[in-house]
């Protein structure tokens, strides 16, 4: 169970020096006022359903533990195996997830083809987590085609082509089903001008394509004008999914924040985060009424080849800042700014990075560097 020394707390009520220019993020980090007032007993440690999952799922949520250990964190990790090529996720998984609303999540194993469905797809009907949201910015440091990228995708969870509802009708012909519905267009609608809103954000597009599906896609376009009258203060504008693409790599500087039907959204977050530094640096998560579950961002389902894991080379990154969002989510803001920061001054610094991301460090040599920035 986590626990505060009281050399921490005189850390963190001391003022924090202000980044001199020559340090990698002087203007780019800067000092925060405190801002959050704590109700009584808002301190008291969180429990956090922990899933390692498949692939580099143990290195990574492995990473996250030791970094939460050492500043002190106060969360505590049920630890759960679950392997993507279970039949189903195990019930005490599940009740567990209920009971504690969070859940932080490595890669699980998505079959191909047919046999065992999706156990991603499966947390997120079984717990209504109708929103997943991915962040894709630029690192300060790390070089990218792209700059001044700073985008938001957030898809709907439940239904749409993504689903997984389909048939085979006879041998030979199978049908997959588009279900869109007014509901859950309203709501994913409502959470993006909400998340935009709350955050600042100046501009939402609807990512569609009602040219071809004229009903479905029609249907969400015409739930997200309805809600978009509703926040007249926020730019609101919509794009076809194909010329969607097309402008994120030409220009990605001019999105904000997208709303997608399902699909979509797995496509413009993974394109998103390629010009932004990639998938292993993007950090997201799936939220519903109730519970979240937080994991990489794009690509959540990819475990890694078997040379990464073998070597320990897994980007821990993306998982990190997620569990800062996690943090955020939990009202422990301090805890996440002093994460969010310590991972940006590594990948700042460009000493340590792995594989993908132009370096040649473990992941414990990454993790290592995070660990030792927490105090600065």
């Amino acid at each position: 169970m986590a626990r505060r020394s009281t050399p921490l707390l005189r850390r963190l009520l001391a003022p924090s020096p202000s980044p001199s220019a020559s340090t990698p993020l002087a203007g780019a980090v800067s000092r925060r006022t405190v801002t959050y007032m704590p109700r009584p007993g808002d301190g008291a440690p969180r429990g956090v359903t922990l899933i390692p999952g498949d692939g580099i799922g143990p290195l990574v949520t492995g990473a996250v533990r030791q970094v939460m250990e050492a500043m002190h964190a106060p969360v505590y990790f049920e630890t759960y195996e679950v392997r993507g090529d279970m039949p189903t996720v195990p019930a005490e998984v599940i009740e567990s997830i209920r009971r504690n609303k969070v859940c932080l999540k490595g890669g699980l194993a998505t079959p191909v083809g047919g046999g065992v469905s999706s156990l991603n797809m499966q947390l997120r009907k079984e717990l209504d987590l109708y929103a997943a949201l991915v962040n894709c910015f630029n690192l300060p440091g790390l070089p990218t085609r792209h700059d001044n990228v700073d985008i938001v995708v957030i898809r709907e969870n439940t239904e749409g082509e993504y689903s997984g509802l389909e048939h085979e009708v006879v041998p030979g012909v199978v049908e997959s089903l588009k279900v869109i519905t007014k509901f859950c267009s309203e709501r994913i609608a409502k959470y993006a001008f909400e998340y935009a809103f709350l955050n600042n954000r100046k501009k939402v597009t609807a990512v569609h394509k009602a040219n071809i599906m004229k009903l479905a896609d029609g249907l969400f376009l015409e739930s997200c004008r309805e809600v978009a009258k509703k926040y007249p203060g926020i730019q609101y504008n919509e794009i076809i999914v194909d010329n969607c693409c097309m402008q994120l790599v030409a220009k990605p500087e001019q999105f904000d924040v997208m709303v997608t039907p399902n699909l979509y959204g797995n496509l413009v977050a993974n394109v998103a985060a390629g010009i932004a530094g990639g998938t292993g640096v993007m950090p997201g998560g799936n939220v519903g009424q109730d519970h979240a579950i937080f994991e990489q961002g794009a690509s959540a389902g990819n475990v890694g080849n078997e040379k990464i894991v073998e070597k320990k080379r897994a980007n821990p990154v993306a998982l990190l800042l997620s569990s800062a969002m996690m943090l955020r989510h939990l009202q422990f803001p301090s805890f996440a700014d002093r994460l969010e920061t310590a991972v940006k001054r590594v990948i700042a610094e460009g000493k340590y990075r792995t594989k993908d991301l132009g370096g040649t460090s473990t992941t414990q040599e990454v993790t290592d560097a995070v660990i030792a920035k927490l105090g600065l």
